[in-house]
């Protein structure tokens, strides 16, 4: 039986579809089956940022409105043979959907899965809670600015009326220089602040995002992992700003 787990954020641009993207096509690769099915309704790009938007006949409205069966419109990753893509209403945007029946598409499906990746649009209105209602766990994505832990912890006190199995945070696009001179809250402050655990640190860096996936970064490995364990080790982001090249390197990134 599937994980369901909703993927959201207190703002945007914090990179919550591409932390998703990344983290369902790496467990995929390690064999696990996911499906990715974008919940956000008015801005859906999953399917854009997976790399598969020229394969989608069926989106889930289809599948709601009986047009096509569930696994008629999941998306199969060209790169990925483990990993499906279930998009979001192309079709009819307009049209309302209920949390309950996005939800039934997916326990008719999570038998089959190991993992089904929510999608969530970004801040806390009706699509916020329509994808957080299908979902057992969740993963909130934000970066280690004060204005994003702010927003996220917003999301987190909402997200513990739901009685979710699992609730941790991703922390993205840290930068390694800050972090080594203390100039950035470190993974354990952030847990301090939020009160949630960290299970996943994510580099700021510009080769992280492949946009056709051809590539995976070595730090969703370690969150993949995580996932996968129950452990918690964070990939070390500092790793290039250690040492007597890695201080010149620090002080160069800084006065760029």
């Amino acid at each position: 039986m599937a994980r369901k787990i909703v993927v959201t954020s207190g703002k945007g641009g914090v990179g919550k579809t591409t932390v998703a993207v990344h983290l369902a096509a790496r467990l995929a690769q390690k064999g696990q089956r996911v499906i990715l099915c974008d919940a956000d309704l008015g801005l859906n790009n999953v399917d854009v940022c997976a790399g598969v938007e020229h394969l989608v006949t069926y989106d889930i409205v289809d599948v709601i409105e009986g047009r096509c069966r569930a696994k008629q419109a999941l998306v199969k990753h060209p790169k990925y043979p483990n990993l499906y893509v279930l998009t979001s209403s192309h079709s009819a945007p307009e049209r309302y959907v209920s949390p309950q029946s996005i939800k039934l598409v997916l326990e008719n499906l999570a038998p089959q899965f190991d993992f089904i990746f929510i999608d969530c649009p970004a801040g806390m209105d009706d699509g916020f809670h329509r994808a957080v209602a299908t979902a057992d766990e969740a993963l909130v994505v934000t970066t280690p600015h004060i204005s994003a832990l702010r927003d996220a912890d917003k999301v987190i006190t909402a997200l513990k009326s739901y009685h979710l199995n699992g609730l941790s945070v991703v922390l993205n696009k840290v930068r390694g220089e800050l972090l080594t001179s203390g100039d950035c809250l470190t993974p354990t402050e952030v847990e301090e602040l939020l009160k949630t655990p960290v299970c996943g640190l994510l580099p700021e860096e510009y080769d992280i995002y492949s946009g056709d996936l051809t590539e995976i970064h070595p730090a969703f490995r370690t969150l993949a992992g995580n996932l996968l364990s129950g452990r918690k080790k964070w990939y070390d982001v500092t790793k290039k700003y250690s040492g007597f090249f890695g201080n010149i390197r620090r002080v160069l990134k800084r006065n760029l």
